[in-house]
């Protein structure tokens, strides 16, 4: 005999199927009207909390009725990640399988702690990784961890160095703690991302314990001045960060050359890889990173390269045994049969943000996933050569990987011009500083842009710098 459900339960199934519909809807809407749209939010931080603020409610609302409202007045202070021009930071799209995956992780709310509860997920994810490892050429039996991004990467991968250069020289951390530790030096090129020196400090290294080694005019690691960093290094505990893809010119530090200058004295090597990591993936531009599976770890994100939703960071550990050493919650660090994604980060309840990894992957394959590198590359280049043609405009690096910085003579007209593209809308970079002047960095990071998207930009750039140039004159 079939039963019927609880009027209740049919009352919150109607009003779930509702809310889901309203949601799809407007999802389809604002995906749909990304090419038309500006690309920079046209509202203000304080235009959208006077919009949602005031008061709680005495009375709830219908779901239906709230998703649909709560769409339509947040889209003027929504910006256009997902569409083609959007260049600032380094910020992925997200592709269709993965969006789509996305959604499920969300509908099946697994805790994904745990190997023997949420299987499927943690099945997922342990593929995802699998996959990762074997497409960038880094070791197999590593351990991957899935977290909200970089910067909790290259802090797990970090904390984990820590923790195992500590014990080889005879301080355990987890019984003793850090106060009377022998000291942890740590050797970083000087145009490391700022995610290491903040992961540092959570680790408690401060500013003044890192010893930092100059880099050439593209931001990579000079291996003179990692030798004289390395003088006297042998038996002290010691942690080598190096770089692939420097965030402004997307430089990779020479890795095959810097991990054997590290390596001889026995040291921790750590690969800061957010986006550039993924050129290992690109037979065109795997020599970029060349020797990068000599390290001991490596930070990546999917939310950049890959195009999967925020936020899904990876935290990558040659021996499983040193990331279980620090984050297992109990039991002997040496012995596992089942590697729980909470024995390698510091969480123990989270979302299965792995699963997008795993859509992504598998919709694009490995030659998929190369041209997808690769078009990001192209992409990169064809932006350069037409902003070439800009007078007024300089590209001030060579431009090797994804990313494309440029400037105008002048320092306040560059930013004048960098404002000026953000309020005409038709594509979004974010400003930076080099060599002591301010540039206007482009990053090309989402499978959606096209080439008329690239010309589109030049010729809005184009437009702009010549009425910058000409109030300058």
């Amino acid at each position: 005999m079939v039963q019927t459900p609880p009027a209740e339960h049919t009352v919150g199934m109607d009003e779930r199927e509702r809310a889901l519909g309203a949601a799809r809807s407007a999802a389809l809407e604002f995906l749909a009207g990304l090419d038309d749209r500006p690309v920079w939010p046209r509202a203000t931080l304080d235009d959208m909390l006077a919009e949602f603020g005031g008061p709680l409610a005495d009375t709830g609302v219908d779901a239906e009725t709230l998703v649909t409202d709560l769409a339509a007045r947040a889209t003027p202070g929504l910006v256009g990640i997902p569409g083609g021009r959007f260049f600032g930071f380094v910020i992925g799209g997200t592709l269709p399988a993965a969006l789509a995956a996305d959604w499920l992780v969300s509908a099946w709310d697994q805790n994904s702690g745990s190997s023997t509860m949420t299987t499927a997920t943690v099945a997922l994810e342990r593929i995802a990784g699998a996959w990762i490892c074997d497409l960038l050429g880094l070791p197999a039996t590593a351990s991957v961890g899935f977290v909200t991004g970089a910067q909790m990467s290259n802090w797990v991968c970090l904390s984990i160095a820590q923790h195992a250069v500590l014990r080889r020289a005879g301080w355990d951390l987890t019984r003793a703690g850090l106060r009377g530790a022998p000291p942890v030096r740590v050797i970083v090129g000087a145009h490391r991302h700022g995610s290491i020196d903040r992961a540092l400090r959570f680790c408690g290294i401060g500013a003044d314990e890192i010893t930092v080694v100059p880099a050439d005019a593209e931001g990579r690691m000079l291996p003179a001045g990692l030798v004289a960093a390395l003088a006297g290094a042998s038996g002290i505990p010691t942690i080598v960060c190096l770089q692939a893809g420097e965030v402004h010119t997307g430089a990779f530090d020479p890795v095959a050359e810097l991990v054997p200058l590290a390596k001889e004295h026995g040291v921790w090597v750590h690969i800061d890889g957010a986006f550039g990591l993924w050129a290992a993936a690109s037979p065109a531009l795997h020599h970029l990173t060349d020797g990068i599976g000599g390290a001991d770890s490596w930070t990546t994100d999917a939310h950049k390269t890959l195009n999967v939703p925020y936020d899904c960071g990876m935290a990558i550990v040659r021996d499983p045994a040193d990331s279980i050493a620090m984050f297992r919650t109990g039991g002997d660090y040496l012995v596992f049969t089942s590697l729980d994604p909470w024995d390698v980060t510091p969480e123990l309840s989270r979302r299965a943000r792995g699963v997008p990894v795993w859509a992504a992957l598998r919709s694009l394959g490995r030659e998929g996933a190369a041209a997808l590198v690769d078009r990001l590359h192209a992409n990169a280049r064809r932006l350069e050569a037409g902003l070439g043609r800009v007078p007024g405009i300089t590209v001030v690096h060579e431009v090797v990987y994804t990313q494309v910085m440029f400037r105008l003579d002048d320092d306040d007209a560059t930013r004048a011009l960098g404002a000026a593209i953000l309020a005409d809308g038709t594509a979004a970079l974010t400003g930076a500083e080099w060599d002591g002047h301010p540039t206007l960095r482009c990053s090309m990071s989402s499978w959606a842009t096209t080439e008329d998207d690239i010309d589109r930009t030049v010729a809005a750039i184009a437009r702009l710098a010549e009425e910058q140039v000409s109030r300058g004159s």
